[in-house]
């Protein structure tokens, strides 16, 4: 087992076991912690291991993220302009 995949497998148990304590702000100081920490471990682990194992680790990683990715979903769909008003039925 490489260093890289440890290190993304740790960073799976810590971000679980984070998400069981009680938080005052939801989590999200953690969320950008864990955003900074793993994604150079995602390159690291796809690199090592290839592109199948890192889009493994980005679903993952994606689950236990969730309301960040959808966050910035929202975020880059308002950007974009794809977001249409919705008006209430007349």
């Amino acid at each position: 087992m490489s260093f890289s995949l440890i290190a993304a497998l740790l960073w799976i148990v810590i971000a679980n076991f984070v998400a069981m304590l009680p938080s005052r702000d939801h989590h999200w100081k953690a969320a950008y912690a864990f955003i900074a920490i793993g994604v150079p471990i995602l390159g690291w682990l796809t690199w090592e291991n290839g592109p199948w194992i890192g889009l493994l680790a980005l679903a993952a990683g994606v689950s236990i993220l969730r309301w960040p990715v959808r966050y910035l979903g929202r975020w880059m769909r308002r950007k974009a302009g794809l977001d249409k008003p919705v008006h209430p039925a007349e």
